[in-house]
């Protein structure tokens, strides 16, 4: 086992969503992940909590960048136009070298009720981050909550959308795209 290398999450995510493909997630160990990744389970541990969160890692990360980046809005900038900013700065993280792992990732949740749970306590929290990042602007709730919400539901299609096989369209775009809908869908509602 190697001391030190570069890349040691994404080597432990490779070796995760290798595992998972192979013998689906039930049927795969902590242990047979950080052999297949030429780590140890300490290293493993020092990462992510459990295999669970191999799939869910940067979760933290990206409350952080929808927060900011909804903290640097404009004055003028409306609720969606706060949330619009979030999801384009969460957007940098969403590059092309990234997309087959996205689709390995929802492939393996889809198929596994635990993951889809773990996935929608992901999106509370995203949303959560949000919401008090609106707040915190001096928008008053029920809009914080409502725009934070609309905001986590472009998120999640815009995910679900870039990870469709053949897709070929930028996630920023697919976002962009997404709030957009969800925020005229609003309208209907009346």
């Amino acid at each position: 086992m190697s001391r030190w290398e570069p890349n040691t999450r994404e080597r432990l995510l490779d070796a995760a969503l290798e595992l998972f493909g192979e013998r689906g997630y039930d049927n795969v160990t902590v242990a047979e992940i950080t052999e297949r990744a030429g780590l140890t389970k300490r290293t493993f541990f020092r990462h992510f909590t459990d295999k669970r969160e191999v799939l869910f890692a940067g979760q933290e990360f990206l409350s952080r960048v929808f927060a900011d980046a909804i903290a640097a809005a404009p004055e003028p900038a409306t609720p969606a136009a706060a949330v619009g900013r979030a999801l384009a700065a969460a957007a940098a993280e969403f590059g092309p070298e990234r997309q087959a792992r996205g689709r390995r990732i929802r492939a393996v949740v889809a198929d596994h009720r635990d993951l889809h749970e773990r996935e929608l306590l992901k999106r509370a929290t995203l949303n959560a981050a949000m919401a008090g990042a609106l707040r915190e602007r001096g928008v008053p709730d029920p809009a914080a909550e409502l725009a934070a919400e609309i905001g986590g539901l472009a998120f999640s299609t815009a995910f679900r959308r870039w990870t469709e096989p053949g897709n070929e369209r930028e996630f920023a775009v697919l976002a962009a795209e997404a709030l957009a809908e969800l925020v005229a869908a609003t309208a209907t509602l009346d």
